[in-house]
């Protein structure tokens, strides 16, 4: 999740896409260029080891848009493909 972090903040779309799961990989990204990535905190993590095959990630993303703070908060779910970690998609907030 840091390495994907980090490849939005230096819009790296290669990276982003090889590091996307086949059945959900867009065909191509494009990056508003209006915003700026400031922080990026893991609040949560499931599974993830050498052992598992899936995992999930919540993460709060620190950002500047148009120069006004905001983040994006999400709980991602990860899996592997071919022995790497790849972002697989969101999974639905819970509520109550």
């Amino acid at each position: 999740m840091r390495s994907r972090y980090s490849a939005f903040a230096v819009r790296d779309a290669r990276y982003l896409l090889r590091t996307w799961s086949a059945e959900t990989r867009p065909p191509a990204l494009r990056f508003d260029d209006n915003i700026e990535w400031t922080g990026l905190d893991i609040l949560r993590t499931t599974g993830g080891s050498a052992f598992h095959t899936e995992g999930t990630v919540e993460f709060r993303a620190h950002f500047t848009l148009d120069g006004r703070p905001d983040d994006q908060h999400e709980n991602s779910r990860f899996t592997r493909e071919d022995g790497q970690w790849v972002y697989v998609e969101p999974l639905p907030e819970q509520t109550g």
